[in-house]
């Protein structure tokens, strides 16, 4: 029987129990929602709202002043770089609160060169954290099983390309993939593209300091660059700075 038709079986059983019982009616629908959602799958609306409901009486009712203080202004510490992929959420893996980290979530967790006119989204989440929320730390989070990562190391050596949009942005890092095939020819595939996540990453903090501001702050110490690696697979995560031996900028 297809799962339409029990689907549509078991919804009737239990309005006809509805009918027949009205003692039962709040258990009966209960079961009826509970059954219904297992069969057909999660209604989007109702996760929503259980889900705001459930923040609001768990989070928002218990901490009142937080949220009070957070309605007036913010004041992160922390701009996050964190991949897409759900299932790395920097709130849930760093346990980071409401008003705790100013963050920009993309495909394989990039940060692109400086650009005013290709990257400009980009830069103006660099520039609103740094020079307005005058964040004093900027941490770029890598992963395990990254299927951005996986894409750029599997790019053709000719460059061709089967997407849009995907393989153009992974291609941000392609001197990491580069140099990961150099250093590490002899490994696998996999043991290549977890090299690539965290190579990667590196990329992304060098290219960073291609924002005149991010360089400005990290020569006057006032902005610190860190990497990070968290892997779901050994509930792991790895943590490192990088020395860029930047010395001010000289007037003439």
């Amino acid at each position: 029987m297809a799962n339409s038709e029990v689907c549509e079986e078991a919804i009737a059983g239990l309005k006809k129990l509805l009918s027949e019982n009205g003692e039962l009616e709040g258990a009966a629908a209960a079961k009826l929602k509970q059954l219904t959602a297992e069969l057909t799958g999660v209604d989007p609306i109702a996760r929503i709202r259980a889900g705001f409901e459930h923040f609001k009486k768990e989070n928002y009712e218990k901490n009142p002043a937080l949220y009070e203080e957070l309605a007036k202004t913010q004041t992160p510490k922390f701009l996050v770089f964190a991949c897409s992929d759900s299932r790395v959420c920097p709130s849930h893996i760093l346990n980071f609160q409401p008003g705790e980290a100013f963050m920009v979530r993309n495909i394989a967790n990039m940060v692109p060169p400086y650009d005013q006119k290709k990257h400009s989204g980009m830069g103006a989440a660099i520039e609103y954290a740094v020079i307005h929320l005058k964040v004093e730390n900027i941490l770029v989070i890598g992963h395990s099983c990254c299927g951005g990562i996986k894409g750029l190391m599997s790019i053709p050596d000719d460059g061709t390309t089967h997407s849009d949009f995907i393989e153009e942005w992974v291609n941000i890092c392609k001197t990491a993939k580069a140099k990961v095939q150099a250093e590490f020819k002899d490994l696998d595939f996999s043991e290549q593209c977890t090299h690539l996540e965290k190579e990667a990453v590196n990329i992304s903090l060098g290219n960073l300091l291609t924002y005149p501001f991010v360089r400005d702050g990290v020569v006057k110490k006032t902005l610190s660059l860190k990497g990070g690696h968290y892997d779901f697979v050994k509930g792991s995560f790895e943590l490192w700075n990088l020395d860029f031996n930047l010395s001010p900028a000289l007037s003439v």
